[in-house]
């Protein structure tokens, strides 16, 4: 793309650490976007619960309509297995999302983790659970340490 353009393009999706910033800037990228990756700090506002599940994420995640009726990313669980196993079409949005709403929050409330509703990218196993200030520190020497051993090689 950053060949084909003569606007900046920013890279965004997968990146939860200072290597994937580092390829994405070789790639080109003028800028990069991080998301999943400061879903584990305090700042997020993600429950002790919901980190439990993001840091768990072993099964993966998939694009569904299960949540809200518009496709999203969320992290595995039973319920939403259960829901895109139902071979049953998710409501419209927003319809679907005001249908699970009761159901998100009384899993939260009891502590069901197999019941949750996680939204997150693709690299939810690998957050971290720091305040954001400490992410972006850790982030920033990690991406200059891939730039480094790149650059001695």
């Amino acid at each position: 793309i950053v060949d084909r353009v003569s606007v900046p393009v920013l890279l965004a999706g997968g990146i939860m650490d200072g290597r994937g910033i580092a390829a994405a800037l070789a790639l080109g990228a003028e800028g990069i976007q991080l998301g999943t990756a400061f879903l584990g700090c305090p700042e997020a506002g993600s429950t002790a619960l919901q980190r439990g599940v993001l840091a768990g994420a072993a099964d993966g995640t998939l694009v569904t309509r299960a949540y809200s009726g518009r496709q999203a990313r969320l992290v595995r669980t039973r319920l939403v297995d259960a829901i895109e196993d139902a071979g049953v079409d998710p409501l419209p949005f927003p319809l679907q999302a005001l249908l699970v709403a009761e159901l998100r929050a009384a899993a939260l409330e009891a502590g069901r983790r197999d019941l949750l509703f996680v939204l997150a990218g693709q690299g939810a196993a690998a957050i971290r659970e720091l305040p954001a200030a400490e992410l972006v520190e850790a982030l920033v020497s990690e991406t200059e340490d891939a730039i480094r051993r790149l650059a001695d090689r």
